[in-house]
């Protein structure tokens, strides 16, 4: 609800992969380096820089082969064996990379980095005690060196060792004096113990030394809030108040006691207060109204009381955009569309060369107003001319209106813009391509952009379900669009347009009965959706019915789809009229 001093866990970012290579010099570390031939020493150095060379210049596959050639000359050197860790490392093979790091420290058991690598990756393999052996030696040669003992303490906190992550902390505290994180590390690792009256005095240590600093009575308060102790945290905020009764975070600190207790409105009274302080800067505040609508949604109250307090930020911040763009994702989630479009497009005026306001704008815009997501996208192309989402709703929202040649511009420029390692909307773009090819009568062009679509994303649903269904349409590659077709009804059973479309592939193929099950389902999920079932999707299930026998409930459905409106086929009519299936 407030901007919290965070409970700080010492989680490791451990990237061995990163960790420096140590070619010192032509003259390679190696138990047996002495051994090799002048012939030997010399292609093994020439292969061992070139494969630095080629790791300098990103070309990895290089780098890889150059070591080989290395390993086949001396497998017992160090630093080959830590390239290849580093190697196997970048490249995700993670039990081929510890296996180097680990022969590695065999053959060179006093270098930093190769035993920094192995201790690292054995704790990513939760291969702790190992991880532990490693960190205690590197401490013992290097107990200067303060990372180490970070590295350390958690290698024990993961094994269940926290008596040892404590004492190990301890004694870096003793190297760098008393530190905020180190304390913070020490209260959660008491508290793992049940042990929380020495984790509640690793805090008060530092009211101790620094009594006025009322950054420490407001941590103390929020970890007996964490901890449910809430009689002993009102009793520190009270002392807190007689330093600053006007900190804000104290205040903002009060209004989340207030909240716990289920005193609602001291609790907006104090956020009030925190709000319209001169001394809290805006981003601040816009975090205490971030965590104060968190805890409106995860208590499933009413988002409406957080309103009035951005409308106060508004009155004291009218040019701040990040307020603008706050409220309108609070109104987005009231459902208050036209509202919170108005803040987006503050927010996007302000910052017209930032896509987040135009995708917001456009969120409340699609598919209810086809026109108004025109209308955003084409303004937010004018400012940024390579974001290929804009394009991509500019170029479905344009085919809604049947405009496809605007359509096909549309997505044929945007398409160029999406990143070639995003094949999902790489998919997408070429799916919604090959729909407007088909709608134009280029069929052949459309099936070759299906089939490119599907190269990119072998299961887009929307791509398989369209491309198998015009293919049913045209009667072509029928065995193609059953299977195609089929991945669609798997993956979502009770998708009615799945399903028609299977159904009417299975219709083509002359299996008839099947057919029915599939198109009765469509229309059943249909109904249970509330959704409307469409002329065509009865007009199909009339035309199943009468196939297997049923013609006068076929004449029914297809009654049923004349009246509905809004059918494209050549052949309704005439089927009421000579109650008969006619194809098309």
């Amino acid at each position: 609800m407030h901007k919290k001093a965070r409970v700080f866990y010492l989680i490791l970012l451990v990237i061995a992969g990163n960790l420096p290579s140590f070619a010192q010099s032509s003259q390679i570390s190696s138990p047996i380096a002495e051994k090799l031939s002048v012939d030997d020493s010399r292609k093994f150095d020439y292969f061992f820089y070139e494969a630095m060379n080629a790791k300098a210049t990103n070309q990895y596959d290089a780098v890889f082969d150059y070591l080989k050639y290395c390993m086949a000359i001396d497998s017992t050197n160090a630093n080959v064996l830590y390239e290849l860790g580093n190697y196997y490392n970048s490249i995700e093979s993670k039990n081929k990379a510890i296996d180097y790091y680990r022969r590695a420290t065999v053959y060179d058991s006093d270098n930093h980095y190769y035993n920094m690598a192995y201790g690292s990756m054995c704790l990513e393999f939760k291969q702790y005690s190992d991880a532990i052996e490693q960190f205690e030696k590197l401490v013992a040669k290097d107990p200067d060196n303060t990372d180490l003992y970070i590295y350390l303490s958690e290698s024990y906190r993961m094994d269940g060792n926290f008596k040892n992550a404590i004492s190990t902390l301890d004694k870096l505290e003793q190297i760098v004096g008393m530190n905020e994180k180190i304390s913070l590390q020490k209260y959660q690792l008491y508290t793992m113990m049940k042990q929380e009256k020495q984790a509640f005095a690793e805090i008060q240590k530092y009211i101790d030394k620094y009594p006025q600093e009322i950054k420490y009575q407001i941590l103390l308060g929020d970890l007996y809030l964490q901890a449910g102790k809430t009689q002993e945290a009102y009793m520190v905020y009270s002392r807190a108040k007689s330093i600053d009764p006007d900190d804000p975070y104290l205040i903002s600190s009060m209004a989340e006691y207030y909240q716990q207790t289920g005193n609602k409105d001291a609790a907006e009274n104090e956020l009030h207060i925190a709000l319209v302080s001169p001394k809290m800067d805006i981003d601040t505040k816009l975090s205490i109204l971030a965590q104060y609508v968190g805890t409106l949604q995860r208590t499933q109250k009413d988002t409406q009381a957080a309103n009035a307090l951005f409308d106060t930020l508004m009155i004291q911040h009218p040019q701040e955009p990040k307020l603008n763009l706050m409220y309108g994702n609070l109104l987005m989630m009231q459902n208050k569309k036209e509202e919170s479009r108005f803040q987006y497009q503050l927010f996007a005026e302000a910052n017209p060369t930032n896509p987040v306001g135009w995708e917001q704008m456009l969120y409340t815009t699609f598919p209810d107003s086809i026109d108004l997501s025109i209308k955003v996208c084409e303004q937010a192309l004018t400012y940024i001319t390579d974001q290929p989402q804009f394009y991509f709703y500019l170029g479905v929202s344009q085919y809604m209106k049947e405009n496809y040649k605007d359509a096909l511009d549309a997505l044929q420029k945007g398409v160029v813009y999406v990143d070639e390692n995003n094949t999902k909307l790489l998919a997408d773009f070429y799916g919604q391509i090959g729909d407007l090819y088909y709608q134009i009568e280029k069929r052949d062009s459309a099936f070759a952009i299906y089939d490119k679509a599907l190269s990119y994303d072998p299961n887009n649903l929307g791509v398989l379900n369209n491309y198998s269904y015009y293919l049913s349409l045209v009667k072509k590659d029928l065995d193609k669009a059953e299977r195609m077709s089929s991945i669609t009804v798997k993956a979502e059973p009770s998708n009615p347009t799945y399903l028609d479309t299977y159904g009417w592939v299975l219709f083509e193929q002359g299996a008839y009965t099947i057919a029915k099950i599939y198109i009765e389902n469509a229309i059943k999920y249909s109904e249970e959706k509330k959704e409307d079932v469409s002329a065509e999707v009865l007009e199909h299930y009339g035309d199943v019915l009468y196939k297997t026998d049923e013609p006068e409930k076929a004449l029914e459905y297809w009654e049923k789809a004349k009246e509905k409106g809004g059918s494209k086929s050549k052949t309704l009519e005439k089927k009421i009229e000579t109650k008969t299936f006619i194809a098309e």
